[in-house]
Formats: C-alpha cells, sequence, structure tokens
C-alpha cells in the first residue's frame, strides 16, 4: 500500500525509510526543513508527482524558499495554501486598517469645517457692526474650508472604492485556496482534511454518529502499476476510480481521496450488513469495468482493490472510526481472499 498522502496537511506515520529519503533529498538541495518544504517533498517523493519532482530539480541545488512556495501553491498543497490564504488576509486587515483611518481622516475634515461654521456664526452674530469686507473674509475663509472638505472627500472616497475592489479580489483568492485546500488535485474529489471535518461534523450533529459506515479503498500494488506504466496512465486511473465512486454514493454521503492509492467513503443511515453489501458491490465494480492501461497484451492490467469497512457504533471518536477502517483494511490487505473485510467481524 502507498504510505503517502498527496494532500494531507499531515501525512499518516510514514516508515522510517520513507521519512529518511526525504531528510536526505532536502539536505542535498540544502533546503529548509520547514513543515511546507517536508510536505512538498513528500508529495513529490513519496506521493509519486512526477510532474512536482521535475519542478523541483529544475530548482537547482539550494533553491530559494519563494520558488519553493510557488511550486507548492501550484500543486495546491495544503500548507502551501494556508501560507498564501495568511498572507491575504494579513493583506485585507492591513486595507481595512487603511480604510478605517481615511475615513476618520474625512471625519477630522468634517469636524473642523464644523468648528469654522460654528466660529464665523458666532463672530457674525456678535458684531453687528461688523464691516462688508471683515464678513467676505470669513465667507471666503468657510469657501475655502468648504472646498478643502470636498477636495478631501473625494479622494477618500475614491481611494476606498480602490479599497474595495482589492478587497474583493482578496475575497476570492481565500476563498480559491479554501476551497484547494480540501480538494484532490488529480481526481477533484475531497481529500483527508475534507474526510476529517466530514466525520468530525458527523459525531458533532445531534443524531450524534449512531448508523453510518466509513469505507477505506485501497488500490492494490498502485506503486507496482504506475512504476510500468507511468505516472499519466496512473493519473487516468484514479479520475476513472473517481467518476465510478461518485456514482455510487448518495446524496448524503461523501467520498474523498485520502492517499496516493486510498480513498475513503462515508455512508450514512447504514448497518453492517448493508455496509459490507454496499462494500462488496464497490469492489465488484471496480474490478468488473476498470482495466490499467497497458501495451501488454499477455497482461489484461485488471485493477483490484482491498476495502475495510467500519461503523460509527462501534467508535467513540472520530479518529477511533478511522483507526478502526484502517484496521479491516489491513486485514483486507493481508488476504487477497477476502478483499472486504469488517471492523469486529
Amino acid at each position: 500500500m502507498q504510505n503517502a498522502s498527496a494532500n494531507a496537511l499531515v501525512p499518516r506515520t510514514a516508515p522510517m525509510a520513507d521519512i529518511q529519503k526525504i531528510a536526505q533529498h532536502m539536505a542535498r538541495l540544502n533546503v529548509a526543513a520547514l513543515p511546507r518544504n517536508y510536505e512538498l517533498f513528500h508529495e513529490a517523493i513519496i506521493g509519486l508527482n512526477a510532474g512536482l519532482a521535475q519542478d523541483i530539480a529544475a530548482l537547482g541545488p539550494q533553491p530559494q524558499q519563494a520558488m519553493l512556495d510557488e511550486l507548492g501553491l501550484k500543486y495546491r498543497l495544503v500548507s502551501h495554501c494556508g501560507l498564501a490564504g495568511e498572507a491575504s488576509q494579513n493583506e485585507a486587515s492591513r486595507l481595512l486598517r487603511e480604510a478605517a483611518e481615511r475615513l476618520a481622516e474625512g471625519l477630522r475634515h468634517r469636524e473642523a469645517f464644523a468648528r469654522a461654521c460654528a466660529t464665523i456664526l458666532k463672530s457674525v452674530s456678535g458684531h453687528d457692526d461688523q464691516s462688508l469686507a471683515a464678513f467676505i473674509g470669513e465667507v471666503d475663509y468657510l469657501s475655502a474650508s468648504l472646498s478643502t472638505v470636498l477636495s478631501a472627500e473625494m479622494e477618500i472616497g475614491a481611494r476606498l472604492e480602490d479599497d474595495i475592489k482589492r478587497l474583493e479580489t482578496l475575497e476570492r483568492g481565500i476563498s480559491a485556496m479554501q476551497s484547494a485546500a480540501v480538494a484532490d488535485r488529480i481526481t477533484g474529489l475531497p481529500n483527508r482534511i475534507a474526510l476529517n471535518r466530514e466525520i468530525a461534523d458527523l459525531y458533532e450533529r445531534e443524531e450524534g454518529f449512531a448508523g453510518s459506515a466509513l469505507v477505506m479503498v485501497d488500490i492494490d500494488n498502485f506503486t507496482e502499476l504506475n512504476d510500468r506504466y507511468g505516472t499519466q496512465a496512473g493519473n487516468k486511473l484514479l479520475k476513472k476510480l473517481a467518476g465510478l465512486f461518485r456514482k455510487s454514493i448518495k446524496k448524503n454521503d461523501f467520498v474523498a481521496r485520502t492517499e496516493a492509492d486510498e480513498f475513503a467513503l462515508l455512508f450514512s443511515n447504514v448497518g453492517m450488513q448493508d455496509a459490507m453489501t454496499i462494500a462488496e458491490r464497490l469492489r465488484a465494480s471496480v474490478e468488473d469495468n476498470l482495466v490499467f492501461a497497458t501495451s501488454d497484451k499477455a497482461d489484461h492490467g485488471r485493477l483490484t482493490i482491498s476495502i475495510g469497512v467500519a461503523l460509527s457504533t462501534d467508535a467513540a471518536t472520530p479518529g477511533q472510526l478511522q483507526a478502526n477502517a484502517r484496521v479491516a483494511l489491513l486485514a483486507a490487505q493481508s488476504n487477497p481472499r477476502r478483499p472486504v473485510q469488517a471492523f469486529g467481524h
């Protein structure tokens, strides 16, 4: 089973060999040991992302952090999307502060004009013998003050309009990055983060966590298939598999790609018998309909999968539900004669 997550913020515990491989590669290139850089190299090396691996290699030794971050955004990796989202939010906060300062400046101009009006009114009412020249002088002063206020307000209005447009652009960018952070780049399905949220919501809803089943699906020998037929063929297969799973769920169900070779489906209002029936149907549908691209006539390239099933009624927490499903999946992988297994059965 592939041990990498192409999209998760924190991949499930990787074997020490994988961790060492990533650390050694980063050290050779003199890349800083930052969590987001680890995710970048994890996706390239363990996640079998050939395009990203080539882009990293093109940067050469000692790549600048800004270039690495650009690649992370290009490939929509979660930590890099979060970094860009944080920068956008900081920029939005700065624009809002500046807008508030401009509004305060406009208010100060208005207050100064109001004080000038009050002063002149008091002067006029208190001096009946005031000369016409003095009166005209005060009116001229008042007119100049009004012009200053109007000019300042026009400038503030124009700058606020520009700020609003920039904020709208930032909002769209933040929204896009938030969407990217919970979506799998290859299949368009939700990713592990989205699955975690969905399961957490399930446990928080009023009806609790009774009557739901988590089905974990792993593509058998996916690394070997990728090595033999190439990443493009592997990605095409993943998209077909995602399309098949989309058609297999109802409105209130949920499907995600959680690892390079792993999918998860969450079915509501089902017991173990129904969940196992659904899982068997999924397995048969995949193995009967999906053929891996191959030029070897002797190798039909048929795809096989292993499936683990767990019920929410057997798990007190979202984490326990996922752990139970993984235990069942590992049991299925270790016994090819029973490729669909249920936790506790």
